[in-house]
């Protein structure tokens, strides 16, 4: 018996519309993280980046469990001595609510160059509006 491995030329990749709206933060980025790294198909390989393109509308309705809302606390670090910033979940969502769904995914995917390429297929926007109707993204319900 031999074991299949796709080849980097035969990988096809699909286009999907997820709507943020009222879902869960980190259910959705679990999600987002499993298609992006290709894992929902029967030829997945560790090696490859055999992941589709994801299209996330609506970030600035995401919703978080519990009292993370409130308790929720993004760290930044310059790299000099006292260099360290906090930003509490509630700013971060009025500011930049993209950057809530892209933390969350990117700390989802592997580390290194393959993480950066799956990371660089997500593409976050805040409103219904995106500029990828011409690939005819599918829509994709996220189980609750």
């Amino acid at each position: 018996m031999t074991t299949f491995s796709i080849k980097a030329k035969d990988i096809k990749r699909d286009w999907w519309l997820i709507d943020a709206d009222g879902e869960i933060l980190g259910r959705l980025a679990s999600q987002i993280a499993m298609r992006l790294r290709g894992k929902h198909k029967p030829v997945f390989t560790p090696h490859l980046d055999t992941g589709d393109y994801i299209v996330v509308i609506n970030a600035e309705k995401i919703k978080v469990s519990g009292k993370k809302n409130t308790d929720k606390i993004y760290y930044r670090h310059s790299g000099y001595p006292g260099g360290i910033k906090a930003t509490p979940f509630k700013k971060m969502l009025a500011e930049k609510p993209t950057r809530i769904i892209e933390m969350a995914v990117k700390n989802m995917l592997p580390k290194g160059p393959l993480g950066r390429v799956m990371y660089s297929k997500l593409k976050v926007y805040t409103g219904i509006n995106h500029p990828h109707q011409s690939q005819q993204p599918q829509l994709l319900k996220i189980e609750k």
